[in-house]
Parts: structure tokens; C-alpha cells; sequence
């Protein structure tokens, strides 16, 4: 009976015990790719849905609302002497001339109040570039033009449909009235959105039709130049040191551990250095790109330094023995041939580096990049602020039309970033050399 049973029950194979075990390993495979394919899909969708809120949010700030409005120049008024002297016609009462042509247009608008509804169709700083127009061309003085007034920021709101009609009017920010009366002028052709180039040419301003990110794109500017030049230089000398000169001992292996350190040290961390040390003890300026720049070069030199250490290792060892071979020295054998391998490579590290810096807002916080600066800078010392300090000021007002502009200044920057971002891919493919 026994041996019947053993007989029967056949022992299994090992062939058989692989194959259980191949297919479990398969469906665990299988499972683990689905896994991270839904992973990467839903990272990507996130990604587009954060682009795709900032897009639509913000591309509306590249068109700005303006109304044609019939604008006298009375000569007695601008010039009465016609000496056409600029500060005579700065002196004039502009924003009085774009009032009585708008009235003009309206002529049953007789009531104080009404009136004072009215003259809030158009900007408050209106009056400021019709000054400028009329000083950069005297011939205006005299005549009556057509002009296309710049239109308040709750009036461009309402015309890019940011504000509903249909809300009950204690809700929303213009009345029935003003609703009707730009209806009328949309009606007559005397209402346009223009290409927005005060976006780009002012500096900031606490109405959203006149801010503009100039003053922020020019103190970037002279920050990033600057820290180019202080990191770049400091930067690859200390890696080639680091790398081919120093010796290797516990020193240099603490120099090394704490530029890994440094690489994850939190960012704000440079701006209490900064505000300590830069300001507080060598008193640099406040809110000027030199100080801004100095802190960025403190953050900014450890992934340079890293990146060139990279660079310089992947520098086949065979360079080396034969520059020296032939009589150069090892200072010759760096310069002339070690580093001009490597230069892409830490050219790619500092344009990254470069990358991160624009992006950084909290150290900048520290020093006082944060203060309100309406003039556009002029040079290193000049008082300024940088474009994602712009962005957090603007996303702190509560003004409807500050919305859009943050969200286009965001745009702005992830453009930059992703120039600067294709140039380091560009630069590594273009001068890189397999070995």
C-alpha cells in the first residue's frame, strides 16, 4: 500500500521548481513597471496641470487694456510762451486733458459722483505717459489727437472677463454704470487690448496696470553677472587644486566633507551669513545686486566646485602622462591641456549653479532684496530687487490684477531657467569628448 503511494506521488523537479519561481519573479517585474509607469505618469501630469494653471493664469498679463480717447493739447495751457522748454510742458496738467475728452464722450454724465465713476475708467498713471508722449514729440502741443489711454486695472479686468458681469453688483468691483459705459465704448471700437510693453519696461508699481518687471529683470541681471564672475573663477581654481595639487592628507579630506556639506546646507542659511558678515560687519549695502551677489556666490560655489572636481576626473589619466612626457610642466599640463578637456563639463556645473541662483528668493529675503523699488537699477550699488523676490511681493496683494502678472512673471522666470537649463545640455553636447 505504501509503496503504491510513493510510487504515485511523483517527486518534483528542479526544472519545475525554476519555472514557479521564474514566473513569480515575472508577475513581481511586471507589477514593479506598472508601478513606476504610473508613478512617472502622474508625476508628468502634475507637472502639466502646475504649467497649465500658471499659463492660464498669466498669459492675459501680456495684453493690456487701453481706450481711445480724443486728447486736446491747448498750447496757452502746455506752453504759452512757445519756448518749448521740457520742464514748461512737464508742468502741464495732463491728466485734466485725458479728463475733458472722456467727458467728452459722455456728455450726459453731469452728477459728481458719476463723474468721479468716470474718471476711474482710466489708469492713474495715464496722465504720466502722456507727459512722456508729448515731451518726446513738442508737435502734439496744438492739436487734438486720438489717443489710446491706458484703462484702469479694474477695467481690464473686466474686459479679459476676469470679473463677473453677472454677480450681483455689490459683489464685484465696478458698478452697472461702468459695465454700460464700457459696453458703449466697446461698441464704438474705442476699447483695444494692446501687447503689454509696460510689462516689460517699468519697474514696480502698487497699481497692476503700470507694474512692470524691468527693475526685477535688471537686478537678476547685474546679480548673476556678478556671481558669474566671483564663482566661476574661485570655483574651477579650487577644484583644480582640490583635485591635481593638494595633497592628501586630513586637511584636504575636511575641505572636501565640508563642500559636500555645504552643497546641502538650506539656502536661507547663506542669508543669515550674509546679513551677518557682508552687512553687518563690512557694511555693504543693503538691497543691492553686490550684496545679493556675494551671498549667491557662497551658495553657488559648492556645486561649482563639485561639478569642475566631476569635470577634471573624467580627464583620462593618459592627457596627463604624456603632456608631461614631453617637458611640460604640471601647472602647463592643467592649463593647456587637462582643462580645456573639462571646461564643458564645468561649464555645464555653473550654468546649473547659475540656474539655481535665479530661482532663490529666501537668502535674498535676508538682505533686503525685499524692499519696494520702483526705479530700475543702474549698476551693482544701486538699490534693487530680483525677479522671484518680484513674484512673491506681487503673489502677497490682493489686487486681482496682481494675479496675472505674478503668474506671468513665473513664466518669465521658467523661461530663463529653461534657456539656461538648454544651454548647459547644449554646451555638453556640443564640446564633450568620449574617451
Amino acid at each position: 500500500m505504501n509503496s503504491e503511494a510513493g510510487e504515485g506521488a511523483r517527486p518534483r523537479r528542479t526544472i519545475d521548481v525554476v519555472n514557479a519561481s521564474l514566473k513569480r519573479r515575472y508577475a513581481k517585474e511586471r507589477r514593479f513597471r506598472r508601478l513606476g509607469a504610473t508613478a512617472v505618469a502622474l508625476g508628468l501630469a502634475f507637472v502639466v496641470l502646475l504649467f497649465a494653471d500658471i499659463i492660464l493664469k498669466g498669459y492675459t498679463a501680456f495684453q493690456q487694456t487701453y481706450i481711445q480717447i480724443p486728447v486736446s493739447f491747448p498750447a496757452e495751457a502746455i506752453d504759452p510762451e512757445g519756448t518749448r522748454d521740457p520742464e514748461v510742458i512737464g508742468d502741464a496738467n495732463y491728466m485734466a486733458f485725458i479728463r475733458e475728452g472722456l467727458r467728452g464722450l459722455f456728455p450726459e454724465v453731469t452728477q459728481r459722483r458719476d463723474k468721479r465713476q468716470l474718471k476711474g475708467l482710466i489708469s492713474v498713471g495715464a496722465a504720466q505717459l502722456v507727459r512722456e508722449r508729448v515731451l518726446a514729440d513738442p508737435s502734439l502741443i496744438g492739436s487734438t489727437q486720438a489717443l489710446w489711454i491706458l484703462a484702469d486695472d479694474d477695467i481690464d479686468m473686466l474686459v479679459k472677463g476676469h470679473i463677473d458681469r453677472h454677480a450681483p453688483e455689490g459683489a464685484r468691483r465696478v458698478s452697472d454704470q461702468v459695465i454700460g459705459w464700457v459696453d458703449r465704448l466697446e461698441a464704438q471700437g474705442r476699447v483695444a487690448k494692446r501687447f503689454n510693453t509696460i510689462f516689460f519696461t517699468h519697474g514696480t508699481s502698487r497699481e497692476p496696470e503700470l507694474a512692470g518687471i524691468a527693475g526685477a529683470l535688471m537686478g537678476s541681471f547685474y546679480t548673476l553677472l556678478l556671481t558669474l564672475i566671483l564663482s566661476f573663477p574661485i570655483g574651477v581654481g579650487a577644484a583644480i587644486y582640490l583635485e591635481e595639487f593638494a595633497p592628501k592628507n586630513r586637511w584636504t579630506d575636511l575641505i572636501e566633507v565640508n563642500i559636500n556639506n555645504l552643497a546641502a546646507v538650506p539656502s536661507i542659511v547663506f542669508g543669515l551669513l550674509g546679513l551677518a558678515v557682508f552687512i553687518g560687519f563690512f557694511g555693504v549695502p543693503r538691497s543691492t545686486p553686490l550684496v545679493a551677489a556675494l551671498v549667491l556666490t557662497l551658495m553657488t560655489l559648492p556645486t561649482v566646485i563639485i561639478s569642475s572636481r566631476a569635470a577634471l576626473k573624467s580627464v583620462p589619466p593618459s592627457i596627463r602622462e604624456a603632456a608631461l612626457g614631453v617637458g611640460a610642466s604640471p601647472l602647463q599640463t592643467q592649463l593647456h591641456h587637462v582643462l580645456p578637456l573639462a571646461m564643458p563639463g564645468m561649464l555645464t556645473g555653473t550654468i546649473l549653479g547659475m540656474a539655481q541662483a535665479l530661482g532663490e528668493t529666501a537668502p535674498l529675503l535676508m538682505i533686503g532684496m525685499i524692499a519696494f523699488i520702483v526705479d530700475i537699477p543702474g549698476g551693482f550699488t544701486d538699490s534693487a530687487t530680483v525677479l522671484p523676490v518680484q513674484i512673491f511681493l506681487w503673489a502677497d496683494s490682493p489686487e486681482r490684477g496682481f494675479v496675472e502678472r505674478t503668474s506671468a512673471a513665473i513664466i518669465v522666470l521658467l523661461a530663463f531657467l529653461f534657456v539656461m537649463n538648454l544651454a548647459a545640455v547644449l554646451l555638453r553636447r556640443r564640446f564633450e569628448r568620449r574617451w
